[in-house]
């Protein structure tokens, strides 16, 4: 059974202005982030981003970013497991490194067998997903419902790691909802279990995406593991990054919705931590006419209910 305690909310953020970040600090995230046994040379990292983050999108995103770390859309564990051939979200180009495949599933087995596959596509690093907040995956036990199960998540984290011979790391979020956050304790037992990195979107799984990220809690996080924690949330331009690795202390940034219409985010944010200089920013992109908007829309929509579909086991 779930808890029902929620940790201690840690003291009230400062406000979130724009402001430099300090030389020493710059200095350490000018500095490769390290995830195990891969160096990655830029603390700025692309997050997934269902029915969005595909190898075209990624190019675009690494034309400007050419050494963050890009994710491709999160992948089911079960749908690898029973397909004869790889599915097409987990294409990837041999020349784009660093990359990694998240994966979803509530099964240590299923996640290791198909943790297996996608070190034989070219996963650099795998991510397990326990942050999804979509319903048709929190009622099969998989995304942020793992949250409640620590236990669950601890073994899928082992089986992983038994599995492959690179890094395991984890996408996850603050708790269930506010009187379930538990994010502290759980990020200290997905480090004991050997996960390598933690990404944390500082919200609950019933905000979903609303309201404002809550990023004390990433600075509670940070002080209580040692492995690199990554800030997500909010981060929609590179005085929002600021603000958040001066808030919490974080060990990189991951950009997500931000970067939708917008693909030169993480290249911007990355030149500022790497020179201390903000890059001028292109002219903004014309917003689409509202018939092919209504277009992109229902395919984005189409391709996130093909990734949720579970596959026949």
């Amino acid at each position: 059974m779930p808890t029902r305690q929620t940790e201690r909310s840690p003291t009230e953020q400062s406000p979130r202005e724009p402001s430099e970040l300090g030389e020493a600090d710059r200095q350490r995230l000018a500095t490769p982030l390290t995830i195990g046994t891969v160096q990655v040379h830029s603390r700025v990292l692309q997050s997934p981003l269902s029915g969005v983050t595909d190898l075209v999108f990624r190019r675009l995103v690494r034309r400007y970013a050419p050494h963050s770390m890009m994710y491709t859309e999160m992948v089911h564990a079960s749908g690898i497991c029973s397909a004869r051939k790889m599915e097409k979200v987990m294409d990837i180009d041999p020349d784009e490194r660093p990359i990694s495949i998240q994966l979803f599933d509530c099964r240590p087995d299923f996640m290791a067998e198909a943790a297996l596959k996608a070190v034989a596509e070219g996963a650099d690093t795998i991510d397990i997903n326990m942050g999804c907040p979509v319903n048709k995956i929190t009622r099969k036990g998989g995304g942020s419902s793992l949250l409640r199960q620590p236990q669950v998540a601890e073994a899928i984290v082992q089986a992983v790691l038994q599995a492959v011979d690179v890094p395991v790391t984890v996408k996850t979020r603050l708790g269930w909802d506010d009187n379930e956050i538990n994010i502290v304790e759980f990020g200290q037992r997905l480090e004991a279990a050997g996960a390598s990195m933690l990404t944390v979107h500082a919200r609950t799984r019933a905000q979903g995406y609303h309201g404002p990220a809550r990023w004390d809690w990433i600075r509670a996080v940070k002080a209580a593991v040692s492995i690199p924690v990554i800030a997500n949330g909010d981060i929609d331009s590179v005085a929002a990054a600021i603000a958040c690795l001066f808030q919490t202390g974080a060990d990189g940034v991951m950009c997500s919705r931000g970067t939708l219409g917008y693909p030169f985010l993480v290249g911007e944010i990355d030149h500022y931590l790497q020179t201390g200089q903000r890059r001028r920013s292109p002219p903004p992109l014309k917003p689409l006419p509202a018939p092919l908007n209504t277009c992109v829309t229902s395919g984005i929509t189409k391709a996130n209910e093909a990734c949720f579909k579970p596959a026949n086991t």
